[in-house]
């Protein structure tokens, strides 16, 4: 029944944008807003009836939104949400202050992104960093390759089953996890109290403009938190100086 329905609903769109087509040959404009709009329409009819001939529902640069035609489907497999749609980020936390490294909205492998990060903070600092605590996705042949070339230890286990006799510094490992867990917690702050949990601009780039906010915004509030720090420490110290005074 459903199949049947998504026919019609199919010949109606094609019999809507060919009367639509008979308008613009007797030389009827669109603007520019009107004519992007209508392109995205012609892709979304044509990955719809893709999917609707071969029976199945994935396609290449699937569209999902007519006003937002650049947001994808990001399979994630999380429990109640198996796909997410919106922007797909990776960032780098350095001293306690965080980088965009990269943003898409499309599915991509973030393993791929890795080496990119790191010589992108070998141009900043001038030197590679002795270690990178990444999460295990990142640690497959080439970016283990690449690391132990440049002498940067990647954290996490050797890959495929642990060798007869090895022995793994659980302590270390452990150490690195709790501090790798430091970007999953700038991650969930961002979202709850910096805005890069409900992004509602319509644009993309403006889209990007807000989770650069974001950003931004975690990283003052590190200078807040920072400057709170010492302005607590002052008031002490001159609290101790004015009762040093009256014992005096």
């Amino acid at each position: 029944m459903t199949r049947k329905a998504i026919g019609k609903q199919l010949n109606y769109l094609k019999r809507d944008l060919a009367a639509i087509d008979g308008k613009l040959n007797q030389e009827k404009a669109l603007n520019v807003h009107q004519a992007e709009r209508l392109e995205t329409i012609r892709k979304i009819y044509e990955q719809q009836k893709y999917m609707y001939d071969n029976h199945t529902h994935s396609v290449e640069d699937r569209i999902v939104s007519v006003s937002q035609p650049f947001v994808r489907p990001i399979v994630r497999g999380k429990a109640g949400k198996p796909v997410e749609f919106g922007m797909k980020l990776d960032i780098s936390v350095t001293d306690g202050w965080t980088r965009l490294e990269y943003r898409s909205f499309d599915a991509y492998n973030e393993a791929t992104k890795l080496q990119e990060m790191i010589e992108n903070l070998h141009k900043r600092e001038g030197h590679y960093p002795s270690r990178v605590l990444a999460d295990k996705i990142y640690r497959n042949r080439e970016n283990l390759s690449y690391c132990k070339e440049r002498g940067i230890r990647l954290s996490g286990p050797a890959l495929g089953r642990p060798k007869k006799g090895e022995d793994r510094n659980k302590a270390q490992d452990y150490r690195d996890e709790c501090e790798r867990v430091e970007v999953e917690r700038k991650f969930s702050l961002g979202k709850r109290k910096c805005g890069m949990g409900l992004v509602t601009a319509k644009l993309e780039e403006t889209a990007a403009h807000v989770v650069a906010l974001s950003i931004l915004l975690l990283n003052l509030r590190k200078i807040q938190c920072a400057f709170l720090q010492f302005w607590d420490w002052l008031l002490g110290f001159l609290q101790s100086r004015e009762k040093l005074r009256v014992v005096q």
